[in-house]
């Protein structure tokens, strides 16, 4: 079961656009479609939000401690709520998936994904969930920071949105422990 989603992103308006915010655009459509709120908490170092489906409670967390320091916000919030790393989903951007496509694993390695090699460290397991946005690759290693750091275009932004809407379908099946379910519905759109 899924007690935890948390969409990893850089805090301010300046970066709000970024391709690298992918998580905070997922986990904000999440919390509005269901009708919650974020409010900063200091302790979390991070934005929180609730949502429930049925009786089943899950926090939402935006990491407000930039990409590169995340894991010590998603930590805090774990050992608050005595929250394992394997219920808990981690939505981010993917370098490596075309545009808009979006998929779900456990485990891995970080890919070079700072925010998840950060999250790594901090909780000393890769054992968590993670919902990955494909933006697409800008072609060469040493384009990839301003790549990330800058906006999608239109249609990038309408392919983004349409995956995040069809990725959205499956949360509930997560929080309810039917990962191959999820899995199946996701991978097969």
């Amino acid at each position: 079961m899924i007690k935890l989603i948390v969409g990893l992103g850089n805090p301010g308006k300046e970066y709000q656009g970024h391709r690298h915010n992918a998580g905070f655009w997922f986990v904000d459509s999440l919390a509005s479609v269901l009708g919650s709120k974020f409010n900063g908490q200091s302790k979390f170092l991070g934005e929180t939000s609730t949502i429930s489906f049925g009786s089943k409670k899950v926090h939402l967390l935006k990491p407000q401690t930039f990409m590169n320091n995340s894991g010590g916000s998603i930590k805090s919030l774990l050992s608050y709520y005595n929250i394992k790393p394997e219920e808990t989903l981690v939505i981010h951007d993917e370098l490596d998936l075309p545009v808009g496509l979006i998929k779900l694993k456990l485990g891995g390695g970080h890919g070079g994904h700072n925010g998840l090699r950060d999250t790594i460290k901090a909780l000393d397991t890769n054992n968590f969930y993670r919902l990955r946005v494909g933006i697409g690759h800008p072609g060469t290693k040493n384009d990839v920071v301003d790549f990330v750091l800058s906006s999608p275009t239109s249609s990038e932004l309408k392919l983004i949105e349409q995956g995040m809407i069809e990725a959205s379908g499956v949360i509930e099946m997560l929080v309810d422990g039917d990962f191959e379910a999820a899995m199946k519905a996701l991978h097969s759109l």
